[in-house]
């Protein structure tokens, strides 16, 4: 089996950002209270996990008002969603190898 390692995604390694990805991948967009509640996160850690996401293109934010209360929507874009599958693919070849090379 050709293991493709060089697709497990540093960017995605963290747990959080792995996480972030998943629940934007399966939503249009989620705004910063809904995205920090679903993952039980601080804002702080929400803040910085974003912005790595951000940074890589994997994500992009609208910052708007509702009344006078800002509100950041975040949705994953192309790109993220492509780099989240070829993650999500490189991490189950090496468990199917792990699971393999165990059973001999």
């Amino acid at each position: 089996m050709n293991l493709r390692l060089e697709h497990i995604d540093k960017i995605l390694e963290s747990k959080v950002r792995l996480g972030i990805m998943a629940v934007l991948t399966v939503n249009e967009s989620l705004d910063f209270k809904s995205l920090r509640s679903l993952l039980d996160l601080t804002d702080g850690n929400l803040v910085t996990h974003t912005r790595t996401l951000e940074n890589a293109g994997y994500i992009v934010s609208s910052k708007q008002f509702v009344g006078r209360i800002p509100n950041t929507t975040y949705r994953a874009t192309e790109a993220g969603r492509e780099a989240f599958r070829r993650h999500l693919q490189a991490l189950e070849q090496l468990l199917d190898a792990a699971t393999k090379h165990a059973g001999e």
